[in-house]
């Protein structure tokens, strides 16, 4: 089953949807930290009383060098949790994936906008690649097309890596993209309760309603 991930630290958010959603765990980088204004720390400790010990985190270097994007990736994989360590895919990150993956440790390289540049990551050893669906629509490419050509890529050359894209703007991209096979992804809390709604449901919900009480009144359907 494709692993579904939230791309927020906002811990009310995650609760209302793991109530109805089969949620793995949250993606996180310092820009959404730094909006919440909330650390790594505290964030991962308020989620994981939410979504339970089995949750996986996904959380993103800092650093600027390869020696210390390594360090740190160490330090934050040390974490008592399901860890991802998040390494920007360019020419530092990529000999950092490397590093690191000698540690044993699971990465995802982010900010991809090309296929060379997720498959390159992929050769390195990331184990998820996070291709930007909409912010490569909106330079002017196709998203879309660069994850359907990365899953041939992999699918081709038998990497164990999975894609887990991101960076999305409606529904349709979503579900255009999981239609492809990806084995996970991550949609913002406001994607995630536009794929719950429809301006149909309600009103389908009150005629049903409507015609039960016409017929049985208050009676609960067990008793009827």
């Amino acid at each position: 089953m494709i692993e579904l991930y939230l791309d927020t630290v906002d811990a009310e958010q995650v609760a209302r949807f793991n109530q109805c959603l089969p949620v793995k765990g949250v993606t996180t980088n310092p820009s959404i930290l730094a909006k919440a204004g909330i650390g790594v720390n505290q964030s991962l400790s308020d989620l994981v009383d939410i979504l339970g010990a089995d949750a996986r985190f996904h959380v993103q270097v800092i650093s600027q060098t390869v020696a210390e994007i390594v360090e740190e990736a160490i330090k934050i994989n040390a974490l008592p949790y399901d860890m991802v360590i998040k390494v920007p895919a360019n020419e530092i990150g990529l000999a950092a994936i490397k590093r690191i993956k000698k540690q044993n440790i699971q990465v995802l390289a982010t900010a991809i906008y090309s296929v060379q540049q997720g498959f390159m990551a992929a050769l390195s050893g990331a184990d998820y690649l996070a291709p930007y669906v909409n912010r490569m629509d909106t330079m002017g490419g196709n998203g879309i097309a660069v994850v359907a050509d990365l899953q041939t890529l992999i699918a081709n050359n038998n990497l164990k890596c999975m894609l887990l894209p991101a960076s999305f703007k409606n529904t349709q991209q979503v579900i255009e993209v999981m239609k492809l096979g990806v084995e996970a992804i991550t949609i913002p809390v406001d994607i995630a309760g536009q794929m719950l709604t429809h301006p149909a449901i309600e009103p389908a919900v009150q005629q049903f309603d409507q015609d039960w009480r016409a017929a049985f009144g208050d009676k609960m359907s067990f008793n009827s």
